[in-house]
């Protein structure tokens, strides 16, 4: 390896540890907003949207509480970040969106996703950021996902295609929010994904090894979150427990029985309730109870019928025990499948990107993602999509105290970006116009 590019993957891999100290959760992304931006200006952007200036708040999903919001802003203002930037991501309207004119041509996007997670790293000494220093700094957070690779991604790849002969315009999402479900759909709503032809997003690992690259996903999951509030009538549980209206019964019977809505004979479904809690002490009848739950769907239809007999199975429960719920659906993302077209041109392109060791052309995912807001706004406009995976050997899961990518993995992403998106235009030359 020539020196230039010793050092150009030394770049990735600096970068990446950078963000790699600093997770920040969903819609609480300010100091990485601040960092990213950064990196932006440093390297020369024709347009740059940070926050409010990138989508309307109004379309957000997920939301957190207003103290927890003002809690990050406080520790990135504390770390150094920038207060213009600060004030454009006020109230956690976080994330940024970059734009590259080059010429005539295609205008293609690049979706990244900049969030971490709520998981305490390891610090294990045989942990790789233990043992290299850029372990998370921030207590409780991490980016067990590989977000810090996919930011570091995109950032390698607009500094490519600047550098390359691309002709045509690049929109790049930072996308923030999307642990939470939350972010893919206001970037989907915003004017910057109008007119694109092609949009490329992009996972590292999810269990593909090092050398691997997936052109394109196939049969994500449709997913909704769900929290219910159930409010019943406290009292005494041994002298009056016949004047109570149970919350915990309530919660008891919702539980129960939304792991009892029927699988649906169209495809695959599934429920699961992640949280719950109720009560304040053992003699008194509890007057509240929260649960936390999610439905998911092989299509949107699908998950739309769990979702739909959830919400009727907490409603029955609470109805039963005479209590009341309150139920909320935070976020919701639909399916949204890889193009076949682009997902050739994917495979084509890394196959010959060095260090790519095997290409697969399309796989199941499993899992949902929002990004699938900005696929479908593309396809249903004509365009065409494609979600890759940039295989990397992760040591245990994704979203545990131990992940962590191989940096080898970075170039590689870069490489098979920087191509598919300078090669689009000769790959569909002649086509009509999308």
């Amino acid at each position: 390896m020539s020196t230039h590019a010793t050092d150009a993957v030394d770049e990735l891999v600096s970068l990446r540890r950078g963000f790699h100290r600093h997770p920040e959760p969903a819609w609480r992304e300010f100091y990485t907003t601040h960092r990213l931006v950064e990196e932006l200006r440093d390297i020369g952007v024709d347009e740059l949207a940070i926050g409010c200036d990138a989508y309307d708040p109004a379309d957000r999903m997920a939301v957190p509480e207003e103290a927890s919001i003002a809690e990050w802003a406080d520790r990135a203002r504390e770390r150094g970040a920038d207060e213009e930037i600060l004030e454009k991501t006020a109230g956690g309207v976080t994330g940024c969106v970059a734009v590259l004119e080059c010429g005539d041509g295609p205008a293609v996007g690049l979706r990244v996703d900049i969030d971490g997670l709520f998981i305490t790293e390891s610090d294990d000494p045989g942990h790789v950021p233990v043992e290299e220093e850029f372990r998370s700094e921030i207590d409780g957070t991490m980016h067990a996902c590989g977000h810090d690779a996919h930011m570091t991604w995109g950032l390698s790849t607009i500094e490519a295609i600047k550098a390359s002969d691309f002709s045509g315009r690049l929109v790049v999402f930072f996308q923030p929010a999307e642990e939470a479900g939350g972010g893919g759909h206001p970037m989907a709503q915003s004017r910057y994904i109008e007119d694109l032809e092609y949009l490329f997003a992009v996972h590292v690992g999810l269990d593909h090894p090092t050398g691997r690259v997936v052109a394109g996903i196939e049969r994500p999951l449709a997913m909704c979150h769900v929290d219910a509030t159930i409010e019943g009538t406290s009292t005494h549980a041994g002298k009056t427990p016949n004047e109570g209206d149970n919350a915990m019964q309530a919660l008891g019977a919702a539980i129960e029985n939304a792991y009892a809505i029927p699988r649906h004979a169209d495809g695959m479904t599934r429920v699961n309730i992640g949280r719950a809690e109720s009560g304040t002490a053992s003699n008194v009848i509890a007057d509240h109870a929260h649960l936390e739950a999610e439905a998911r769907g092989e299509t949107t239809a699908l998950m739309e019928y769990m979702k739909g007999r959830l919400k009727r199975t907490l409603r029955s429960a609470a109805s039963m025990h005479g209590c009341t719920v309150d139920i909320d659906v935070i976020s919701e993302s639909p399916r949204a499948d890889s193009d076949p077209e682009l997902v050739d041109h994917v495979a084509n392109v890394a196959d010959g990107i060095d260090g790519v060791t095997e290409v697969v052309p399309t796989a199941d995912f499993g899992a949902s993602e929002d990004a699938t807001f900005l696929m479908k706004r593309v396809q249903e406009h004509g365009g065409l999509a494609s979600y890759l995976i940039v295989g990397t050997d992760h040591p245990t899961g994704h979203h545990t105290p131990t992940f962590d990518v191989d940096e080898r993995s970075l170039r590689i992403g870069t490489d098979v970006l920087t191509e598919a998106i300078r090669g689009v235009e000769d790959a569909f030359a002649g086509e009509d116009d999308r």
